[in-house]
């Protein structure tokens, strides 16, 4: 293992989700969405970064006829961010009037700012708009929200690898879990010099 690697897997503390179980996971959800929207032309759409690869390894065992399409979200203030309000920094491409809307999730949290965007889709009539996530974090839901596919329910931890990132980092870690201590707190220390210039 090359030493940027060795770095990387070095920061995290415990490996929650296993490549092979991530993969396996994937391949069921799969399977079940491909026998829901038979002959139903589905779009999936995606919100950008977080879930790209999550999407990418869904799609490549999709075997029905669909279309892709993403949105590009950004948080307001801390205020708004509490409340759920995003910015949409990028819009879908592909009108979903009267068509069966996946919309697929990394990871869902307090289901704030997933209720905004599913509001939002809503209000341009498609024909159905269900919502897979490959994590869940039921503990920390604030908002009851309709996931009809989900991965893995996941403790109240803050995870990585996946698609998942902390300050752009560890999304290309092929599994999931949980950072260490440390790292977090090198993170507020570089955050601190970085404020005061130093």
């Amino acid at each position: 293992m090359d030493k940027l690697k060795r770095k990387t897997h070095d920061a995290i503390s415990q490996i929650l989700f296993t490549e092979d179980q991530i993969k396996n996971r994937i391949y069921e959800l799969a399977k079940t969405v491909n026998e829901d929207y038979k002959d139903k032309y589905p779009i999936f759409v995606g919100v950008l970064k977080g879930v790209f690869i999550f999407m990418a390894d869904l799609l490549r065992k999709i075997d029905i006829e669909c279309e892709v399409d993403f949105l590009a979200i950004s948080n307001y203030s801390n205020d708004a961010r509490r409340r759920g309000v995003v910015r949409l920094v990028k819009d879908l491409d592909i009108p979903i009037e009267g068509r069966h809307v996946l919309f697929i999730e990394d990871v869902i949290d307090t289901g704030l700012t997933l209720n905004y965007l599913l509001r939002n889709l809503q209000e341009r009539s498609p024909a159905s708009l269900e919502v897979c996530t490959l994590f869940d974090k039921p503990t920390r839901r604030l908002i009851e929200l309709p996931i009809l596919y989900k991965g893995f329910d996941l403790p109240d931890k803050f995870i990585v690898g996946y698609g998942l990132d902390y300050y752009e980092q560890y999304r290309n870690i092929p599994y999931v879990g949980t950072l260490r201590a440390e790292i977090f707190q090198q993170s507020a220390c570089n955050s601190i010099k970085l404020k005061q210039g130093l």
